[in-house]
């Protein structure tokens, strides 16, 4: 082989140019970007993720106004708030309604009374309906990530001041604003990347975690009576595993405690 052949070609410098190195990126760094990213909104409410367009709205959905309140049917065809749930707890079965996707722009709810909800003329919220018609369409008007829903008689849903759920505004306010949420199969999609343990509230994540590392041997779970107030301050802090831990060598229930 010839001194030619053993040449290897470079980049072409010019004279003045200056070399430029090559940044590496800080091994952390590289970790962080890689690292899924956890919806937390979708956890805090027991794995119930908010809905951004209307075709998502099919299936088990719950109307949310403010901040974990959701729309509670009666067993005498009304409508009104329930009672605020914990962060991390999803709705009750009666707040649980079905989701009817009729066209691009048009929806309907049906209640767990198996009856359509719509609009009466007086303004209030009825479920009483036992098909879907021109009355018992709604369509969600979504601006700037805010979400209301207008009844055929042109107003938006709302509660009035007795937590009563209408339609009777004309143009939507922040009282109109709502979230509506689902727990259809499409929820995989939101937690794929949240381990299988962590899925739930936080009473339910320790028994996960207890459940996975337990040790002894008749399977019977065993939990630490510490209040859940501990946890709250520990997720608040970043400290949430080191505190499992810790509530699990009280009980002498993780193979790993010594």
């Amino acid at each position: 082989m010839s001194d030619y052949d053993k040449y290897k070609p470079g980049k072409l410098k010019l004279k003045g140019e200056k070399h430029k190195s090559k940044k590496r990126k800080h091994k952390s760094k590289r970790e962080a970007e890689d690292k899924p990213k956890i919806d937390q909104d979708t956890l805090k409410h027991g794995s119930w993720w908010k809905i951004s367009k209307v075709e998502d709205i099919t299936g088990p959905v719950a109307i949310e106004f403010g901040s974990h309140v959701y729309v509670k049917a009666l067993d005498n065809g009304l409508f009104t708030l329930g009672a605020p749930h914990d962060e991390g707890d999803g709705p009750s079965p009666e707040e649980i309604l079905t989701g009817v996707c009729i066209s691009e722009r048009k929806i309907a709810f049906k209640s767990g009374y198996n009856k359509y909800l719509r609009v009466d003329k007086d303004g209030m919220v009825t479920g009483r309906s036992d098909a879907i018609g021109p009355m018992e369409q709604w369509e969600p008007v979504i601006e700037d990530g805010k979400m209301a829903l207008l009844g055929w008689n042109e107003c938006f849903m709302s509660a009035d001041d007795e937590d009563s759920i209408i339609a009777k505004a004309k143009k939507a306010g922040s009282d109109h604003f709502l979230t509506i949420r689902s727990h259809t199969f499409k929820e995989v999609n939101h937690l794929k990347d949240v381990p299988e343990e962590e899925q739930g509230n936080l009473k339910q994540v320790e028994i996960n975690y207890v459940k996975k590392f337990q040790k002894f041997q008749d399977k019977r779970l065993r939990l630490c009576d510490d209040g859940k107030e501990q946890l709250k301050k520990a997720k608040d802090e970043g400290t949430f595993h080191e505190t499992l831990l810790d509530r699990r060598s009280k009980m002498k229930a993780d193979r790993y405690c010594k």
